[in-house]
Formats: C-alpha cells, sequence, structure tokens
C-alpha cells in the first residue's frame, strides 16, 4: 500500500473556526473508534523496545464528517477518550497520515489520519510512523530546523510549504547517478564507496541543497527506519517506496532509512539520539563521532 499523503501541510498550523469541546456523553464517532483506538496501546507494548520515539503514544485526530476528531491517550486506562471536535475548513482527504500541530487545540501535535487506516493491514504502522514525526517535533526538530539558513529564509519569505515543495533538482543526471550508487553503496556496506560517494554529492550540491536532502534523509528517514523495523517484528513487507528512478522528496526517506541502517551498523544504538543523528547525516560522513563538515556550494 502506498502512503496517500505522507505529511500534508507540515509546517502549518490548522486553525479551523468554533473549536467545540467533547461531551461526556456517549459520542458515535468515540464509540465507532473506542476498539480501534485501543489497540493502539497493544501494538506499542510490542514495538516500544524498537526505538525511543515509541516510549509514547500521542493524540490521534481522526477526519470524519468534515470535522477533526481528536482523541488523547490515556495511559493509565490504555484507552483513548474524545476531547475536542472542530470543523474541517481544509476539506482533509481521504487516506491522509499525517502529523501536525493543531492550531485549534493550542498547536498541539497529533496524528491526523482518517478511518479507513484502522482496517488496512499496516494501517498501524503508519499511525506509529506519525508517532515518530510527534517524538521529533516534541524532541528537537524545532531546534534544529532553526539552524537551517534554507528554514530561516523560507520563513522569511513566508514559504511554509517548503519541506514539500523545495525544487531540489532530482532529475538532475549527476545527482540520479550518484544517489543512486550511494543507495547501492549503503544497502551493501561498502564503507569506502560510501564515504566517497557522499563526500562527492555534497560537494556537488548547493549549502539549500544539502540541508534540504539531509533534512528529508533525517526527518523521513528516521521514521521509515522506524517503521521499516516495526513492519519486520509484525511480519510485513518492508517499504522500499522511493528507492528507484524517477526520483523526488519520497527517495530521500528510502535514502535516510539506508543511511541510518548504515550507522547503525558502525555504532549501534546512533539512531536513539535524534539529535546526535543529525549530526552525523547532515555532516556527510556515516560515522557519528566523525566532525561536522561545512556545507558548501
Amino acid at each position: 500500500m502506498k502512503r496517500i499523503i505522507a505529511l500534508l501541510l507540515p509546517a502549518l498550523f490548522f486553525c479551523a473556526a468554533g473549536p467545540v469541546l467533547a461531551q461526556a456523553q456517549s459520542n458515535p464517532i468515540a464509540d465507532k473508534y473506542s476498539a480501534s483506538l485501543a489497540k493502539i496501546f497493544d501494538l506499542q507494548a510490542r514495538l516500544r523496545s524498537i526505538h525511543p520515539a515509541l516510549d509514547k503514544v500521542y493524540p490521534v485526530a481522526i477526519v470524519e464528517n468534515k470535522a477533526f476528531h481528536v482523541f488523547e491517550p490515556d495511559p493509565e486506562r490504555k484507552a483513548y477518550r474524545l476531547v475536542q471536535t472542530s470543523p474541517d475548513t481544509y476539506d482533509i482527504p481521504t487516506g491522509i497520515r499525517a502529523a501536525m500541530p493543531l492550531g485549534f487545540w493550542d498547536n498541539r501535535v497529533a496524528c491526523v489520519v482518517t478511518g479507513e487506516v484502522f482496517g488496512q493491514p499496516d494501517g498501524y504502522v503508519f499511525i506509529f510512523h506519525e508517532f515518530v514525526h510527534c517524538a521529533q517535533w516534541e524532541g528537537p526538530e524545532l531546534e534544529l530546523k532553526g539552524r537551517l539558513l534554507l528554514y530561516q529564509e523560507a520563513m522569511k519569505n513566508k514559504d511554509y510549504m517548503w519541506e514539500l515543495q523545495y525544487p531540489f533538482p532530482y532529475a538532475q543526471a549527476a545527482f540520479v547517478k550518484v544517489y543512486g550508487d550511494l543507495l547501492a553503496a549503503w544497502s551493501r556496506d561498502d564503507i569506502p564507496a560510501a564515504e566517497s560517494l557522499r563526500a562527492e554529492l555534497k560537494k556537488s550540491l548547493s549549502q539549500p541543497e544539502w540541508e534540504y536532502l539531509t533534512w528529508q534523509e533525517w526527518k523521513e528517514g528516521l521514521a521509515r527506519f522506524i517503521e521499516n523495523r516495526m513492519r519486520a517484528a509484525l511480519g510485513l513487507a518492508e517499504n522500499k517506496g522511493g528507492e528507484a528512478p524517477p526520483y523526488a522528496r519520497v527517495t530521500f526517506y528510502r535514502g535516510g532509512d539506508l543511511l541510518i541502517r548504515f550507522i547503525e551498523r558502525r555504532t549501534p544504538g546512533a539512531a536513539s539520539d535524534m539529535m546526535e543523528l543529525h549530526r552525523a547525516i547532515s555532516a556527510g560522513a556515516p560515522d557519528p563521532a566523525s566532525e561536522p563538515g561545512t556545507a558548501r556550494d
């Protein structure tokens, strides 16, 4: 199953007018999804040892009947409770799988989905994929993003869609060749080739391009890395989306996944520290112990 929407409006706050607090009495949406949401706690118990990002479960906002229905976890009861509804003024499409701060809910981050996710074989894996993004948001994401010149320029220009729409040269022949060779080198654990190709790639990109590439490898790559470890634990097929040309943003999901595996084989546990992992990826070196480099034009 392809992920229909990896992240919709990642830097925007959803601000819907007229939020309505959920009532204590029985609610048809809560009744419909309470059992499905409770399964999240069962799966977390099986999966949490995979990565510290899975230590916590996060709010889930189900978009249905033209409204956001926000469910908050209650770990003691191992259940979710409906805490708020708010009109969907953005016409959210069926199939959304996203993590985002909700403007109508004090900008708290939540996993946003539509209800069919609970009936899909890998639906819960995608929910936990988005929980990884929630953990990034509550962890080092804002600090790391604030250091990017690319992000600073995007905010100056009010370009809130930069994570989705940055004009990276995906189709450039030289990039396709080097990045394809890198994917292969990481997969076969070829350290000399990986180091040489990574240095070549960094030298060929502008600073904004390098920042964008490595940001996506960290943010989406880590989520895909954890996703595929969850898939292995649950006996589901590996997600290799983005591996083959034509390359696009999702290619960096796969690239980040393979790069993090490569780093982990050299330094087990390196992926557990999000800050240090970003430093290793953005430096252009596969070894987390190496010093950060300077991006070149």
